[in-house]
Formats: C-alpha cells, structure tokens, sequence
C-alpha cells in the first residue's frame, strides 16, 4: 500500500474536490498552445503588437494572492513569467468558483495550468500576462522541493531549500530538472553537442547507420560484457560494448565513411567518470590513416566546442581547456619517460613487470605486456594531460584490431586524446591484414584463458569479412558522455546523464487497505497511521490505547480530516488486541 505524507492527502482530497465541481483535472482535450515564455519575455518590447492574444501553459510555481486579483508565477519548457489573474477577468459572469475556489483554494505549486490573455507590462515594468481565462490540465499530487533565489542590489543570486542530494535528484532527474537553475541546461548544451558533430560528419559527406545492440561476440574493445538470454533462439548474447567490427562489416561492403551513435554497455566499475550504460560515436572512413584522423579529430571538435559554446574556449573544473586545433602530439614511450623515467621500448613481460614494482604499481599475472604499458600510462602519465593532447604510437599488445606501426613494428598506428587528465577520443589506422588479425585475436584468447576477462573474443565472422578484403581505413571514438562533461564543466558523468545507473530503490512497505480494515481501521483512517509513523498493521501491537487515541485524535485535527469521528478508547484498544494477534 502506498504511504502518503500530509500533503499527498490533502492534494488527493483537493483532486476529488475539484472532480466534484466537475471540472476534469486531467483533461484529454488538446491545449492549443502559441507563445513561449522565452519567447514573450525577448520580444515584446520589439513587437508588442503580436501579443494581444496568446495562450500558455505550464506549471504553476509561486502565487501572491490580493483579494480579487492574485499575481502568480508559471514555468513552461523554456523559462518563468509572471500572470496577473482577475477574478472578474476570469470569472465574467455571476458564477466566481473558478478563481475563488479553484485557483485559490484547490490549486497547488507544480499543478499545470493554461492561460488565454494578452502581455503587458506592470507598473513596476515587469513584463507578464493579463490572464482572460485559465484552465486546469494537470493536478500535481506530490509537492516540489520549495528551492527558493533571491537576489541581492547587485543582482547576485541566493538559492535557498536548495534540491542538492545527488541521490535524490538522480533517481528523480524530472524533480532536479524543474525545481534546479542549470539543470536542463547541460542537457540541452548535450543535444548541441551531439548535433554539431552529426552535422560534422554529414558535412564530410558520410552515412550515419545503425549496428546490433544484441551481439553473438562482444567485440571491439577489451571489456567485460552483459550476458543475456534469446529465448526463440536459445542462445546466450552480450550487450555490445562497441560498435567498430559491424562498422568495418559496412566499409568491406563498399560504403567510404559510416559512423554511428552508440549505446554501450560494459559490465565493470562505476565512478564519477564511468557508467556502466555509456553512449560513444565511432566512425570509420575508408582510404584514410591514423594522422589524418588526428587532423579530422581536431576540427571536429574545435567545431562542437563553437557550437556548444560559442567558443573554443572551456573551464572544466580549476582548468581552462583550449579545444581550438591543433593539437599537441606525444608518442607512448615518451609520455611514459617523461613522467617515470622507464623506457619501454622493447621491454619484455617480465621487466614491465619490474617497472611497475618500482613505481609502485598493482599488477597480477594474468596481465599481459599492453595491460602492464596500459596500467603505468593510465596511473603515471594520463592524468598530466589537461590541454586536448594526441598519445600516438601504442605497443602492439594494447592494439589487437589496429595497424602495426610503418616504421616500427612493435608498435601500432594508434592515437587517444586525452583533454583534462581523461581519455576522450581512440583511433586508429585499423587492421586490415585478416592474417594478423587472426593472430592478434588469437593472442587475446590466450590472456582470457590466463585469467584476464577483457581479453577479446575471436569474432569468425569478422575475420571472414576482412578476407573479403578491406581497404585501408582509419577508425575514431569518442566518448560522448565525458566530452559533454568538459563542455558543460559537470566533474561528475551522473551530471551529464538523464537518468544515471543506480542501486534499486528501496520503497517503504505498508499493510494494504483490506488488513487495515480486517482490524477495524477504515480506509480513511489509514492516512492518519501513516502520518504517526504505523505502516504495518503489526506495528500498533503492545501500544497503550490511552496514548495512541490522543495521538490519533491530535493528528486527524492536523490533518484537518473533520469528516472522520474521534475514536473512542475501546475501539482503539480492539484494534491494539488485532494487533497483536496478527503480529502473532
């Protein structure tokens, strides 16, 4: 059974009220809205003249009642503005109920409402609303957090009863996007985002395409995988955690430059930059190599920077962060001497292994040689990178889908971007030799039977398709959720999703209707236990009658439920003695 708080009754009780005057407080009628708030408040003073008849909707969020007239305060998609409300304007004829009752009584903070009038500005110069009629579309049975701004002479803000619990507002994102300054305004900056560089893309003349999420093999990076279940085909299957061997499926079929939007999925830690749900774009285009996709990366991002900003200019945290090209290149092996001191070239398992006990490292021995590189890079040397810069030039064993090196064998045509400490984008000049593909993949199974569960799978099919043949490509990802996060300067990936992964919620338990009633509790007493802190029918046994019957009676009157008569002392004791019966 649900548990109510005072307010959800008294709104549960202002709903019927307000069916009972046979207004429907959910209406299915279309609203016809024509203006913006965002829209009112930028241009009337240009053009007053198009604002003689508007409709609006929206919440209503604050109200200042004076006798027949009231200002009130709505909130549409787009901003506030103020609404001046007459009773007689609204209400023309003998009948007042829908302002004196209604807009007065049984309206709440968060109900939707819609509004016919015309704008004008107020003595005081505010622009707002002159309201003819208003309608109810929606009542709010649960009330918004009251996060209050006030400003001071010089116009600085103070927020007050702010909603700040990050578990509160991630699992109620619709609660954090009303009632917090901001809020909508990273997701929106995200969609930019997201637009730019698909416009980008397209702008370069290739295909956006739509790749499994459901894969037989997880491929295309070194990542633990969800595993489900096809019940018709009664076959196991992963979420992806990439989309780069379907993509190169498609440049073997003839297509020069595809990319995809992505939601991945990689069964591993969660932190304030990792989620296991992630959304990625990877693009690969035919003909192309690893330095100029260097260059391509850049311009693509000194555009999105532009678009989401206006500049290419971002404060991300303590740091300011210059997306504008070009960029800064550094090979592995240098990025790793000059912040250890440990040269790896042509270093073997054993004394990367060396290396990590001297810079104090954890490692075990199910790591290979790239995951010992990988492991020093990502504790020593990554975090030193704050302005966008290229790491090129991986060993061979980090790389197992991506080109050997063209002067150098042992290492692979490879870049990441790392911009503020934090890999960003991975590319490569990708593998199409299917020989040493097999090889590569080979060698990854075995570093999965050592014991390392991101090693990769053999995808047959995929090595099938490169013995087609596949002409030489480059291949980048990039990492949508963090790049929004530097753009947006949120220090957190929960900030930057709408609807965050997280622990189940735990939802309080209460005795249903029917065994409050089976002890005697009528339906519109069990509000009141509630409000007193007894959910479970079981929790009255061994109260004593004489304190729970004041109690109760003293919370009825709160709660101003005068309908509902005063129990007495025997009724209260029987329903303590089924109590305890039942807690039996």
């Amino acid at each position: 059974m649900q548990i109510l708080s005072e307010q959800e009754v008294l709104r549960r009780e202002k709903r019927q009220q307000i069916m009972d005057l046979g207004i429907d407080p959910y209406p299915a009628a279309k609203f016809d809205v024509n203006v913006s708030a965002e829209d009112i408040l930028k241009n009337f003073e240009r053009r007053p003249n198009d604002y003689g008849t508007i409709t609006i909707a929206g919440r209503l969020m604050s109200v200042r009642e004076m006798g027949k007239a009231s200002f009130a305060e709505i909130q549409d998609a787009t901003g506030r503005i103020q609404v001046y409300i007459a009773r007689d304007e609204i209400c023309p004829g003998e009948d007042k109920t829908m302002y004196n009752k209604v807009f007065k009584k049984l309206l709440d903070r968060g109900d939707f409402i819609g509004i016919e009038g015309f704008v004008f500005k107020t003595q005081v110069g505010e622009i707002s609303i002159h309201a003819k009629s208003l309608k109810v579309l929606s009542k709010s049975l649960k009330p918004l957090p009251a996060v209050k701004i006030t400003k001071d002479e010089d116009g600085n803000e103070t927020v007050h009863d702010a909603f700040t619990d990050p578990e509160l507002r991630y699992r109620q994102r619709y609660v954090d996007l009303v009632v917090n300054k901001g809020v909508k305004e990273t997701f929106l900056k995200r969609t930019k985002i997201i637009n730019a560089m698909r416009s980008f893309f397209n702008d370069h003349g290739h295909l956006e395409v739509d790749t499994p999420v459901l894969q037989a093999i997880p491929g295309g990076a070194a990542a633990s995988p969800f595993v489900t279940h096809h019940n018709a085909l009664d076959i196991p299957l992963y979420l992806r955690i990439a989309n780069e061997l379907y993509l190169k499926r498609l440049i073997v079929g003839g297509f020069d430059g595809v990319y995809e939007f992505s939601r991945n999925f990689r069964n591993e830690g969660m932190d304030r930059t990792h989620n296991p749900e992630f959304t990625a774009v990877e693009i690969y285009v035919a003909y192309k190599d690893y330095n100029w996709m260097m260059e391509f990366t850049e311009q693509c991002l000194e555009h999105v920077a532009m678009a989401a900003n206006g500049t290419t200019d971002a404060k991300v945290g303590d740091n300011e962060i210059s997306f504008k090209a070009p960029y800064r290149r550094v090979t592995m092996a240098e990025a790793i001497m000059e912040h250890t001191g440990k040269d790896i070239n042509g270093k073997s398992v054993e004394e990367l292994r060396v290396f990590c006990d001297e810079l104090g490292i954890e490692h075990d021995e199910t790591m290979g040689k790239g995951k010992l590189i990988d492991e020093i890079f990502g504790e020593k040397c990554e975090g030193n990178y704050i302005q966008p810069t290229f790491i090129t030039d991986y060993p061979v064993e980090m790389s197992p889908l991506c080109k050997r090196h063209r002067d150098n064998p042992e290492l692979t045509e490879r870049f990441e971007l790392m911009v503020n400490g934090k890999e960003v984008a991975n590319a490569y000049s990708e593998l199409n030799d299917p020989i040493d593909q097999r090889e590569r993949f080979e060698e990854q199974m075995k570093l999965m039977e050592a014991g390392d569960d991101e090693a990769m799978f053999i995808d047959q099919d995929f090595l099938r398709a490169l013995e087609y043949g596949m002409p030489p490509t480059s291949g980048l990802g990039i990492g949508i959720d963090r790049l929004v996060m530097m753009l947006t300067d949120n220090a957190s990936i929960q900030e930057v999703l709408f609807f965050p992964q997280m622990r189940p919620e735990k939802w309080p338990v209460a005795s249903s209707e029917e065994q409050w009633s089976s002890i005697g509790v009528e339906k519109d007493l069990v509000p009141v236990m509630h409000k007193l802190g007894f959910y479970m029918v079981s929790d009255l046994a061994d109260k004593a009658a004489g304190k729970l019957m004041n109690d109760f009676i003293g919370m009825k009157k709160k709660l101003k439920l005068k309908q509902i008569p005063n129990p007495s002392k025997d009724l209260v004791e029987s329903w303590i003695t089924k109590a305890a019966s039942v807690a039996e």
